[in-house]
């Protein structure tokens, strides 16, 4: 089983989106600052996560959700989470 994750950063309130084969070992690397792209963005909260049964169609749907449609989908997907936390929902681009 692969995933593909959001992480909402409560230091700027941007989001990351990301893709492992282990999500309960990914999530505390982001939470230590052992993952570069996240270090100073720390403390973390995961707020979304799909399952894919190949690693291959995990990386596809993190480059979906990246583009425009896939950042349309995300707002839409987490409209409750983003009025609940007040996160405006700016996804990183990589």
């Amino acid at each position: 089983m692969s995933y593909t994750y959001v992480l909402r950063s409560e230091r700027d309130n941007q989001l990351y989106t990301g893709t492992t084969r282990d999500l309960r070992a990914r999530l505390p690397q982001h939470s230590t600052g052992k993952v570069r792209s996240t270090a100073h963005r720390r403390p973390l909260t995961l707020a979304y996560y799909e399952a894919c049964l190949s690693i291959d169609d995990a990386f596809r749907r993190e480059r979906f959700l990246k583009s425009g449609k896939g950042k349309r989908f995300l707002r839409n997907r987490l409209a409750t989470f983003f009025a609940r936390t007040g996160t405006t929902n700016k996804l990183e681009r990589h």
